[in-house]
């Protein structure tokens, strides 16, 4: 007789597994992962608890399963991450979007109204998957915008990012090494997410991060600040007067990163959702 896996049999056997390998959210993982099986959202998992999956479902569950137990990223197993209520494909070529980034994108909003522009145009550098860019022209209709990464296959995400959210015509990509594809460009903003963690820290990360997301998008240099200063002595060669570079950092690099805009006018430091230091804005 074949055995019968239910819904609420299948995440209450999947917990249990993930919280023997490690995992952190496992009741949030497994009804994630099991939702998108299922082509469901994750309320018909408890309303339906007592519905049987079909063997297929059943094949490409437990597929799912073992991929998150090797501590594959859930977001590189369904292929996307919400950001900013926008869906984002991600692959492992891209870092996968956090929500204090977040703040980084609302800031910029905020920031590129405040100026008054009719059409404001901004730089994304080390876009990544596009979640940045991508949602301020999401919120900010009248904006173009420009994008770099290093990474070939990371801009490759982010144009069918752009695509699937109907922004292609109005951004331009760039592959290269930070502000270098941009010479000769203006803007009124800059905003970039770059690697910040330093180097020795980079072992301690969690085995999702530290195994899964590209190093490139990570490491940043002995003390994570290598790319921060590179940002803020070339960005007010491309900024307009008024104009400004925003910067996501990490844990207690706001104040170091602020230091070394000393080329600008005056500098922000902004708090994410825990209270901590996340975003640098730079003023010229």
């Amino acid at each position: 007789m074949q055995e019968i896996w239910t819904i609420g049999r299948l995440l209450k056997w999947t917990v249990q597994y993930f919280t023997q390998k490690g995992i952190e959210s496992p009741r949030l993982d497994a009804e994630v992962l099991l939702a998108r099986v299922l082509g469901r959202e994750r309320i018909y998992l408890y309303v339906h608890f007592d519905e049987p999956l079909e063997p297929a479902e059943l094949a490409r569950y437990r597929e799912a399963v073992k991929q998150r137990a090797l501590r594959v990223p859930v977001a590189y197993i369904i292929g996307e991450k919400e950001f900013m209520g926008l869906p984002f494909k991600v692959t492992a070529d891209t870092l996968v979007p956090r929500p204090d980034t977040e703040i980084l994108v609302q800031a910029a909003i905020e920031r590129l109204r405040a100026l008054g522009r009719s059409a404001p145009r901004f730089a994304d550098i080390g876009t990544g998957s596009g979640c940045i860019c991508l949602s301020v022209l999401h919120f900010l209709p009248e904006a173009q915008a420009d994008t770099v990464d290093i990474s070939a296959a990371a801009r490759a995400v982010a144009e069918e990012n752009a695509a699937a959210l109907g922004a292609s015509d109005r951004i331009t990509f760039h592959t290269g090494d930070l502000l270098a594809p941009l010479a000769g460009r203006s803007y009124d903003a800059i905003l970039s997410n770059p690697p910040y963690i330093p180097d020795r820290d980079l072992a301690a990360l969690a085995p999702e991060v530290r195994l899964k997301e590209p190093r490139t998008a990570l490491a940043g240099g002995a003390d994570g600040l290598d790319f921060y200063r590179r940002l803020t002595a070339g960005a007010p060669a491309l900024l307009h007067d008024g104009g400004f570079l925003a910067v996501e950092v990490g844990i207690h690099q706001a104040a170091a990163v602020a230091a070394l805009a000393a080329a600008f006018s005056r500098t922000e430091i902004l708090k994410d959702y825990n209270g901590i230091e996340r975003v640098v804005v730079a003023w010229k």
